[in-house]
């Protein structure tokens, strides 16, 4: 194993300059129902900015923390995550919002349970795709993998949430591809995913009207179209530069859960598409940053784990600002680093700081990205003074 040394720290300043500007964000587009809900238009501002200092203070360990221990927390991760799953469905424990339930009241702060649920499967399907000579076989390879991942998947779907559900199959999806397992049973894993969301839109009426206000975004302006159409009011008023931060009209009652699943929109109409531009940039370059350490990644461990992480994140946000764009069906999936919600910042900054601990292992191209180039300039100053002493 390779020595440690410096962490990648653009990779970190680019998770910072995400979380900070999510936080400018909420301060504009919660401030109305801030005001509505405490008299004060800076509650929900002060709430997510104590999930972020939380949120960094477990980057900061998770960072300092061998990435390896993880592979030995793997199976009690994915045991509890299974079992607050379960708790969720236990009556006066979980609780509803949106018609959904996926909250645990902790008394302080609601926890939501699927974001553990994908931070325990990319850790889990890290430690079991490097550590399995048999993932390749059928019966000792896809088949445990489809239990593991329909398990956690099955349940996060009961309470229902579709659009997580979708992002914890993609994430184990490229994590299974990844391992370098056979492209038949990619195929296969993919047509049966298909199969499973054909069927779960099928029997379910409002996923109909949600699948059928896609194709038709104008259809019920006031119905199942509603939440649509607004999304794209605000964009399209933001124009090239926006209205002004803070000026936005359509959080005014106008936009369901502004701050939220909808903050792109919000995003749109007050800085434009220009800064709606930037932030995708910054999710690619976070994702470029990511994969590059999860290339130079030390073992198959750190090598899927990295990219089961940096997958949820590009996923989700893919996921979020397309369903705001009308390029597919709305979801209920949130904007990661952005959007309000102290259980997903502080679970993605854990993630984000395992990440930062790979990076401090990287061989080869990794490595030299980091601390090779530093000690390759002072090698070449040396050089350039011997030559010239020799002169």
């Amino acid at each position: 194993m390779a020595r440690a040394h410096r962490p990648d720290y653009t990779f970190f300043l680019t998770v910072v300059a995400l979380a900070a500007f999510g936080l400018l964000m909420i301060l504009s587009a919660g401030q109305v129902q801030s005001f509505q809900l405490k008299g004060n238009g800076y509650y929900y501002f002060i709430q997510q900015l104590g999930s972020l200092l939380v949120g960094l203070l477990a980057f900061y360990v998770a960072q300092r923390v061998d990435y390896r221990i993880w592979k030995k927390l793997a199976l009690p991760l994915l045991l509890l995550a299974t079992a607050l799953l379960l708790v969720l469905f236990v009556p006066e424990v979980g609780f509803e919002h949106g018609g959904a339930r996926r909250w645990i009241d902790l008394g302080i702060v609601p926890l939501q349970v699927s974001e553990v649920a994908k931070l325990a499967l990319v850790v889990y399907l890290a430690a079991w795709l490097s550590g399995r000579r048999t993932a390749n076989d059928l019966a000792g390879g896809f088949l445990p993998f489809a239990a593991v991942t329909g398990l956690l998947g099955g349940l996060v779907m009961l309470q229902p949430d579709l659009g997580t559900t979708f992002v914890l199959a993609g994430v184990a999806l490229t994590m299974y591809f990844t391992a370098g397992v056979p492209l038949k049973h990619i195929g296969t894993a993919v047509a049966g995913l298909a199969g499973v969301v054909t069927v779960l839109i099928a029997t379910a009426p409002y996923r109909i009207n949600r699948f059928l206000t896609f194709l038709d975004p104008s259809k019920d302006t006031q119905g199942t179209g509603y939440h649509v159409q607004q999304a794209l009011v605000a964009i399209g008023s933001g124009g090239i530069f926006g209205v002004g931060f803070n000026n936005s009209l359509q959080k005014n009652f106008y936009l369901p859960e502004p701050m939220n699943d909808s903050i792109f929109a919000v995003i749109g109409e007050e800085l434009g598409f220009l800064a709606s531009l930037a932030l995708l940039a910054a999710f690619a370059f976070l994702a470029r940053r990511g994969f590059r350490i999860a290339r130079y990644a030390p073992d198959a461990f750190g090598r899927l784990l990295v990219t089961g992480f940096i997958t949820w994140v590009t996923l989700q946000a893919i996921v979020n600002i397309a369903a705001m764009l009308s390029l597919i069906p709305l979801t209920g999936v949130t904007l990661p680093f952005i959007s309000l919600g102290g259980s997903s910042l502080v679970v993605l900054m854990i993630a984000m700081g395992i990440v930062m601990n790979v990076s401090r292992h990287t061989v080869g191209g990794g490595k030299e990205s980091h601390a090779g180039i530093g000690r390759r300039r002072r090698n070449r100053r040396t050089h350039r003074a011997g030559a010239r002493g020799l002169g």
